[in-house]
């Protein structure tokens, strides 16, 4: 929280009276159509993950309430802007509290679906990487970034990764033993999606959720006057970037409007209008979760008032 917070100040001081006054000029002008559209996409992924959710657990015996799913999956994401994770632990807590699904089991299929979410998020890149591969090689030797360096490095951590699996599955001792077993549920876990008996509807529900993820981004560029001619190729490495601002501070305070306009500064894109798209695309997502996360967290006790 305090580097999101320390960034927020650095965006601020970086600039200039004269163009912060411009980023807020496009804020406050941001289409209300495409920040609700945006919105709506939202809600929708949403709606999407807790209805995939209980795919995961009716091969456990329970099948939670929809809208029980709904706002507890709205919960969570609140949670998280507060304290990274937390929304996992008071997703599987909620779970158990109006569902009656034992803890253990109600957490395992949310680090389920974050397995499954990693998975997409790679192929998300590779695809990003694929289509956009001469522009990003070009911007990182523009900025002198070492290509076979980078590659070496990146070839170290893979051999290391490797090495470091052999060992820890011929140790026999007790904390690789625990590792062994975490990882190997979660690859049981992985594994059960095509064990499951509706597959087809959870792969189509974590596609849709994806689609929405960048649909939802994709909307914004119409905010901004200078965004609106970007491909959906190119959008795709903005996007990519915000993700991981997203998992690198709270909800991505402070860096996401930081990632987001450096990688659409590859396309010429200036770092005012950059800024803008950033903070509003920020924002609406933000106070989207604020406000139905604040909704759900005093509907959703009412709603199962007699459990």
């Amino acid at each position: 929280m305090a580097f999101g917070l320390f960034l927020v100040w650095y965006s601020y001081n970086s600039t200039t009276p004269e163009e912060r006054e411009q980023i807020i000029h496009y804020i406050s002008n941001a289409s209300p159509f495409w920040v609700t559209i945006s919105v709506i996409i939202g809600i929708l992924s949403h709606i999407s993950r807790a209805m995939r959710w209980n795919y995961l657990l009716e091969p456990l015996g329970f099948k939670p309430k929809i809208i029980n799913n709904v706002f507890i999956v709205l919960i969570s994401y609140f949670a998280n802007l507060g304290i990274p994770r937390s929304g996992e632990i008071l997703r599987a807590t909620a779970l158990t509290t109006y569902e009656n699904v034992p803890f253990e089991k109600g957490f395992g299929t949310i680090v389920t679906e974050r397995v499954i979410d990693l998975l997409m998020l790679l192929i998300i890149i590779m695809i990003t990487l694929v289509l956009q591969t001469d522009f990003i090689l070009g911007f990182l030797e523009e900025k002198g970034v070492n290509i076979l360096g980078a590659i070496g490095i990146l070839a170290f951590g893979i051999i290391g990764l490797f090495v470091g699996t052999f060992i820890i599955r011929r140790s026999n001792s007790p904390f690789a033993l625990k590792l062994k077993g975490f990882l190997n549920g979660l690859l049981d876990g992985v594994m059960s999606i095509f064990k499951m008996k509706n597959k087809w509807p959870f792969i189509l529900h974590t596609l849709f959720i994806w689609i929405a993820y960048f649909g939802m981004f994709w909307v914004i560029k119409h905010t901004v006057e200078e965004t609106v001619d970007l491909s959906l190729s190119q959008l795709l490495v903005g996007f990519v970037a915000g993700a991981f601002a997203m998992s690198t501070t709270n909800g991505g305070i402070g860096l996401y409007p930081i990632a987001v306009s450096a990688a659409l500064g590859i396309y010429g894109i200036n770092s005012i209008s950059g800024d803008a798209f950033g903070w509003i695309m920020w924002i609406a997502q933000t106070l989207m979760v604020v406000v139905f996360g604040t909704i759900s967290f005093i509907v959703l006790p009412l709603l199962n008032r007699n459990r």
